[in-house]
């Protein structure tokens, strides 16, 4: 497939899906974030690996994202809990693809504090609105937190290739910032400027994280 296609195929839908999201149009916005998070789903699956592990896992977590994105496009907070559980399961393979890269023993660094005291932050701010979800939107936060330092860690192996490397770092990050806008929608103010930032942030991590396979 040419590598302009899905790129442009997702800018199209990205577009579209503001649009829904703008005007308040529910069944167009569920049946096209749906197709674009099947884009990303496609995308990781054409991609050729070398590393079979890496890209079985994160096959897995794209997949569970999918699901997720369809959960949280629909209204109600069941459908929101439903999300959170597809996504942190996701975040789960997510960490087990980075695992398959470097193992758990050599995620230590000293910028790890760095992206812990972000996500420490994040928990003061979000705790006063959480209400009955404290525990399964801190267990969410620890799961993300530790993807991104999965993440981080993948980005300094000197022996990995830097555009794969690179993909990865980027992709989780961006994916990490989506998830804080998600939370302000869903918790502190709901506003289409949320998901106007969120939602271009979220679906570019997660292409840069399907694109990856075929550059590690």
């Amino acid at each position: 497939m040419n590598h302009f296609v899905i790129p442009g195929l997702g800018v199209l839908l990205l577009i579209t899906l503001l649009y829904f999201e703008k005007t308040g149009q529910p069944l167009g916005r569920i049946v096209t974030k749906s197709l674009l998070s099947l884009l990303f789903v496609i995308t990781v699956f054409i991609r050729p690996g070398a590393h079979e592990a890496y890209t079985r896992y994160l096959k897995a977590g794209l997949i569970l994202c999918l699901g997720g994105d369809v959960f949280l496009a629909l209204s109600g907070l069941k459908w929101f809990r439903a999300g959170l559980a597809a996504f942190l399961l996701g975040h789960g393979f997510y960490i087990l693809a980075f695992h398959s890269l470097i193992p758990f023993n050599g995620w230590f660094s000293p910028e790890d504090f760095l992206i812990l005291a972000v996500s420490l932050g994040a928990c003061r701010w979000l705790w006063p609105h959480l209400g009955a979800m404290k525990v399964p939107v801190l267990a969410y936060v620890a799961f993300i937190t530790l993807m991104v330092l999965g993440a981080w860690a993948v980005f300094e192996r000197p022996a990995l290739p830097l555009t794969g490397k690179a993909l990865v770092f980027f992709g989780a990050v961006l994916f990490y910032l989506s998830d804080l806008l998600v939370a302000r929608d869903q918790f502190i103010r709901k506003a289409f400027s949320n998901r106007l930032i969120g939602l271009p942030l979220y679906f570019t991590g997660q292409f840069l994280l399907a694109f990856s396979p075929g550059f590690i």
